[in-house]
């Protein structure tokens, strides 16, 4: 079966002989395209509404992915550390996401990855892992139905560290491929926008000199990008 490129990406990331658990399944896909691959262990999933799972259900059985074993839970309430070393969280807010990781301590084991995507506040995403001691290992850029996201490997390493400048916007994304370049893109423009107020404004003066700072950031990874013929 084929997956869109977002879940593509996502399902790439993840390692042969991976034990997965797919948190917030929904329909059930990428968690069928990875058991039928052959390439994992094991794999799982869990929603917290029970009508996607019945709906997961019916995809798993129709992809001939009855070995998915479902789970109705919030998050990874009913997973653990022997059922899952890798976890998928995608397809929710970054806030969503931090208290999903916040709450399940067996994220921070040794040899546990995780894999995520949100659809909104990446940046605050960013800065709970780095508060928390996750490091972000890659992340790419991905566009589908004319919308960018972010995609994150990661994992536990104990120890804090900041993700502030235009790391907190835009994290270890790089303007090598037209889809890393237009999310650079994006936050600049957003960033912009925010900053061009706080001028007209005349508030908040602290903040205007951190935005124009990932602003000069921004600029000279894209002017990189422009140089490299991207």
């Amino acid at each position: 079966m084929s997956l869109s490129k977002r879940l593509s990406l996502i399902g790439g990331m993840v390692e042969p002989g991976s034990r997965v658990c797919d948190v917030g399944t929904d329909h059930g896909y990428l968690p069928a395209f990875l058991y039928k691959s052959g390439r994992c262990a094991s794999v799982c999933a869990t929603d917290i509404r029970e009508k996607p799972l019945l709906s997961a259900r019916k995809n798993l059985a129709a992809a001939g992915a009855d070995g998915v074993e479902l789970y109705l839970c919030d998050g990874l309430e009913k997973i653990t550390r022997d059922m899952a070393d890798t976890v998928i969280i995608a397809g929710m807010g970054g806030e969503v996401i931090s208290g999903i990781i916040e709450r399940a301590s067996f994220l921070r084991d040794t040899g546990v990855t995780l894999i995520l995507q949100p659809t909104t506040s990446a940046d605050k995403l960013r800065v709970f892992l780095a508060e928390n001691g996750f490091c972000v290992l890659c992340e790419k850029a991905v566009e589908e139905n004319g919308i960018l996201y972010s995609v994150m490997r990661c994992a536990f390493c104990g120890m804090a560290y900041r993700a502030d400048g235009a790391r907190k916007y835009i994290g270890l994304i790089k303007p090598d491929c037209d889809e890393g370049r237009a999310y650079i893109g994006k936050q600049y423009a957003i960033i912009k926008k925010r900053a061009d107020e706080l001028k007209n404004t005349g508030k908040n003066a602290f903040r205007l000199k951190e935005d124009l700072t990932v602003l000069s950031e921004l600029e000279k990874l894209l002017g990189e990008g422009e140089k490299n013929g991207v």
